[in-house]
């Protein structure tokens, strides 16, 4: 079993790779492989609405000059995928709106591909509008028919300089249940 963590922040290493990174703890620990990718510094747009994927129907984008195809290849070989993003105005930032969009019509183009897939969003927050941007990658998890586990609270950890999220105890929980929930749902999915 394998799960991929994409984070979406612009920024490298920061607060939610940190968060997300308790999360991929948990998962090792119940001996399930984890690739991280971090979007920070990696040319990625938005969708171009020309629907040649549902033409092609070959499981890519018709873009060809990002990194994209990779990244959908990456969702497919996974049992489990994890986006991260930190809230910037209410929402996800604008690469993993990209990221969404694109995997998002991709897949649907073919059979819902992602289908039966466990999915969790995680979200690093200044103080709101985490709700929302959760919102939003559940919405990608949900109308692809993957599975979302939850945890003992929305899966975000508050916290505004790099690190300051380490300081929110029940965030920081609520990521390590959230992949120990994980770990437990793959089981029985491959069982």
């Amino acid at each position: 079993m394998k799960v991929v963590a994409f984070n979406g922040s612009p920024r490298k290493d920061g607060n939610t790779a940190i968060l997300i990174n308790y999360v991929l703890k948990e998962l090792k620990k119940e001996g399930i492989k984890t690739e991280f990718i971090q979007l920070a510094g990696k040319k990625i747009r938005g969708c171009i609405a020309c629907y040649r994927c549902f033409e092609k129907k070959n499981k890519h984008c018709a873009i060809k000059n990002d990194m994209m195809n990779n990244y959908i290849d990456k969702m497919i070989e996974a049992d489990g995928i994890i986006l991260g993003s930190p809230t910037y105005f209410t929402d996800v930032t604008a690469e993993m709106k990209a990221l969404i969009d694109r995997a998002g019509l991709v897949a649907r183009a073919n059979d819902d591909m992602l289908k039966r897939k466990v999915g969790a969003a995680v979200i690093a927050v200044r103080r709101s509008g985490a709700t929302h941007a959760f919102d939003s990658i559940n919405h990608f998890f949900l109308i692809g028919q993957m599975i979302v586990p939850g945890s003992i609270y929305w899966n975000m950890g508050i916290g505004l300089e790099k690190g300051e999220v380490k300081k929110d105890e029940e965030g920081i929980k609520t990521m390590k249940i959230l992949g120990q929930n994980i770990a437990w749902l793959l089981k029985k999915i491959h069982r």
